[in-house]
């Protein structure tokens, strides 16, 4: 289900080395798959294609896409099953699509390692908006230092994590959130702040909840105890603060 997919004529190319990004379009509706392909298409992606989980693992193991669009209600393999057997090994950014408004649904998604999602029905240029934004906040890291705390490193040049010494395996949004915040120690950040600046999104198109999954997925990875945490506290009425 679409809205407002009136031509778009403000095709850019997605980066400025003349690499093209690929993208994985997963919908089992046509209609939806082909709009949003000549959408992404006028930006400048390579496309490829999945009408069900199935398909799109496969592809996603062969085509190696920079970035893939997913619908949740999908037939063979559900959409939430698709993005968990994804993170089993790789991180590359997924932007979930579902018809399903309800905030449990979209924090499953969240939980399941999704960097975005929009709603049905939406409109083509939010999606490729979307994209655009995910991709450059894959590539680019929010700090280019290398940040020491006690057991903690942020290396923003390699984009890694380490705890005591271990590699931290993160999403790249959880790289991003967690590296804006070191960069900041003891500042409290809003998550509106955070929307801006780290999916470079807004309250007003995205949930705040997106911050809140984040944060808890990003604890249980770098805490010695999620519940009473070390690195990132909350800060009661206002959002989020890295610790040294």
């Amino acid at each position: 289900m679409l809205s407002g997919t009136q031509p778009y004529d403000g095709a850019v190319s997605p980066n400025g080395n003349g690499a093209v990004r690929r993208i994985l379009v997963v919908d089992d509706e046509p209609m939806v798959r082909e709009v949003l392909v000549t959408y992404l298409e006028r930006e400048g992606y390579a496309v490829d294609q999945a009408a069900d989980g199935k398909a799109a693992l496969e592809l996603a193991a062969s085509a190696k896409p920079d970035l893939i669009v997913l619908d949740v209600m999908l037939p063979e393999v559900d959409g939430f099953t698709v993005l968990s057997r994804l993170r089993q090994t790789s991180s590359v950014p997924v932007i979930l699509v579902t018809a399903r408004t309800a905030e449990p649904d979209r924090i499953v998604g969240l939980e399941l390692g999704a960097d975005d999602y929009v709603v049905k029905p939406f409109s083509p240029r939010e999606v490729v908006a979307r994209v655009r934004s995910v991709l450059r906040r894959a590539r680019t890291p929010v700090v280019s230092d290398r940040l020491e705390f006690d057991g903690l490193v942020v290396d923003g040049s390699s984009r890694e994590v380490r705890l005591n010494g271990d590699p931290v395996e993160l999403t790249p949004k959880e790289f991003d959130l967690l590296a804006y915040l070191a960069a900041s120690p003891r500042i409290a950040m809003s998550r509106s702040t955070l929307l801006e600046n780290v999916w470079d999104s807004s309250p007003y198109y995205q949930d705040p909840s997106t911050v809140t999954v984040h944060v808890a997925r990003l604890r249980q990875k770098i805490e010695p105890d999620p519940n009473r945490p070390r690195w990132i506290t909350t800060v009661r009425g206002v959002g989020y603060r890295f610790e040294p």
